[in-house]
């Protein structure tokens, strides 16, 4: 039963073009390496080890940096017990006429009950120092497997010529460098996975999520099949935009202004020409057209190509987003707040509509009009 399920999940008819088999790339040459399965699980157990890096990154590195540049944790002000609050704010949206009833009840004036939500609200957010760390972990290993890749990639004659991602598929060598470069970026996102549900919360946590998964089954799949010629073009063109975020993040936390819009220009223009130029009209162009001419399509080319596509679907959300904050910009003479970034507006309208169901019964408040910095103190991928 087991081995039958086995077969038909690793079935040579779907993963393989045809006339391959998985027999044919458990025998290569003397001297050469095919990739297998079994090497790239390594990176479960590394993922741990990332997670474990991580907070000795932060504790040890990122927050020594945060005190450099006098960014405090500081100490949130707490908010009075109250057990019927606390089970209003956190099953139901408040409206009028609830904050009436809860007056009565608690015999509190309603501008004191709107204050206790906002105090309660403020207390659950994470200071800007643990965001600092977390956007310095990002950083600094963005920058790291960045600079790696285009070592790897630049003597690679397919970065130049992408036809070479087919040449003789799949019977390609996998050299050290490629697999060194799938573990790690393997390894990571799995760690994103699982601190994602731990992280400070964003607006795009569903889409982030979605975005780990295709990565994880992407970087899985292409390696079970030997496309890694075409898989490191893929993620090299994912990280080298990550930076540039990641620093104005970390210069908009430092309170650095001008580097911070000056960084998101630069993001901004990175990330256009990497996901909405490069990756679609050079990486997935040739994975989609090159491979098609010169190995044909199968099956496992098909699920390939559709998570490649569905990457390009988050790419044109993501820039949709970045484009708000640019022409936000342009009006308001600095960076707006990032709409991929975590919820952490301290406006009452947030703090009322958390779990409202019919936004117009709610509270309004009376001056919304505020504006935040991007990931900054109202505060990512």
């Amino acid at each position: 039963m087991t081995s039958s399920i086995s077969d038909w999940i690793w079935s040579e008819r779907f993963w393989l073009p045809e006339n391959v088999s998985w027999a044919d790339l458990e025998r290569p040459p003397p001297g050469v390496e095919y990739p297998r399965l079994g090497d790239i699980l390594y990176a479960l157990p590394l993922a741990v080890a990332v997670f474990l890096l991580r907070q000795l990154f932060e504790r040890l590195v990122a927050k020594p940096c945060a005190h450099i540049l006098q960014i405090q944790a500081g100490v949130p002000r707490r908010a009075q017990p109250n057990d019927v609050l606390e089970r209003v704010c956190y099953s139901t949206g408040i409206y009028t006429r609830q904050l009436e009833g809860l007056s009565k009840q608690l015999d509190w004036d309603v501008r004191k009950i709107q204050r206790w939500f906002r105090v309660r609200r403020n207390q659950d957010r994470p200071s800007i120092q643990k965001k600092f760390c977390e956007s310095m972990w990002r950083f600094t290993f963005y920058l790291g497997i960045f600079i790696y890749a285009i070592c790897h990639l630049w003597v690679s004659p397919w970065m130049w010529d992408t036809r070479q991602c087919w040449h003789n598929y799949p019977f390609q060598p996998v050299s050290h460098g490629q697999y060194n470069y799938y573990v790690a970026e393997l390894a990571f996102y799995c760690s994103l996975m699982f601190s994602q549900f731990i992280d400070i919360k964003r607006k795009d946590f569903m889409i982030m999520l979605v975005h780990h998964l295709a990565t994880i089954l992407l970087i899985t799949f292409s390696y079970a099949n030997n496309m890694l010629r075409a898989g490191t073009l893929v993620m090299c063109v994912h990280d080298a935009s990550d930076i540039f975020l990641e620093a104005a993040k970390l210069a908009n936390y430092a309170k650095f202004q001008r580097l911070c819009d000056g960084l998101f220009v630069v993001f901004s223009i990175s990330f256009f020409l990497t996901r909405l130029v490069i990756y679609p009209f050079w990486v997935v162009h040739s994975v989609l057209f090159e491979s098609w001419e010169i190995v044909g399509p199968y099956r496992a080319w098909w699920l390939l190509n559709g998570l490649l596509l569905v990457l390009q679907a988050l790419h044109i959300i993501w820039f949709y987003l970045i484009a708000r904050i640019a022409i936000k910009a342009i009006f308001k003479g600095k960076v707006s707040k990032d709409d991929r970034s975590d919820i952490e507006s301290s406006s009452d309208e947030e703090i009322y509509s958390n779990c409202s169901k019919n936004p117009s019964q709610t509270i309004k408040p009376k001056d919304s009009s505020h504006t935040g910095n991007l990931n900054g103190e109202t505060h990512d991928h």
